[in-house]
């Protein structure tokens, strides 16, 4: 209230229901006709008053609660789609540049300058069954593999 009147306006009090029905207005009655002429930085202010009183604390507003929530069911989802990436080739590499040509349609060379530049991603966007069974055959080979 004391900026508000600082800057020449004048606090109006809006009767309330109860005072316009005839009855005495309660002290609620006040204190709600005050809040409503407060400015949006009075009341943050009075807020963090109340909180450092009374030791609680203002629940976020609906509207911020409900953008908050709905991340964290996505997050809570299994995830469908993944990625095999070939990290590191090891010592049989004949073997790997076998194994990546039966999982790719890369010819010899192709596989084989894809397994010389590990790490790299041989499947993008499969299933897990799919991408289990990839990682399977590539560590049976003697190679590195990452899911993700």
């Amino acid at each position: 209230m004391p900026q508000n009147e600082a800057k020449g306006k004048k606090a109006t009090k809006k009767p309330s229901v109860k005072a316009e029905a005839g009855k005495k207005p309660t002290a609620i009655d006040e204190i709600m006709a005050t809040i409503k002429n407060m400015t949006v930085l009075e009341l943050s202010e009075l807020v963090k008053a109340l909180e450092a009183e009374f030791g609680v604390s203002a629940p976020a507003p609906v509207a911020a609660l409900a953008e908050a929530a709905a991340p964290a069911p996505a997050a809570a989802e299994e995830k469908t789609e993944f990625t095999v990436i070939l990290k590191d080739i090891g010592a049989n590499k004949i073997s790997v540049i076998r194994a990546v040509r039966e999982l790719t349609t890369l010819g010899l060379k192709e596989a084989k300058d894809f397994v010389e530049s590990a790490p790299q991603t041989v499947k993008e966007g499969v299933s897990k069954d799919e991408a289990t069974a990839v990682k399977q055959k590539l560590e049976a080979a003697g190679a590195t593999v990452e899911v993700k």
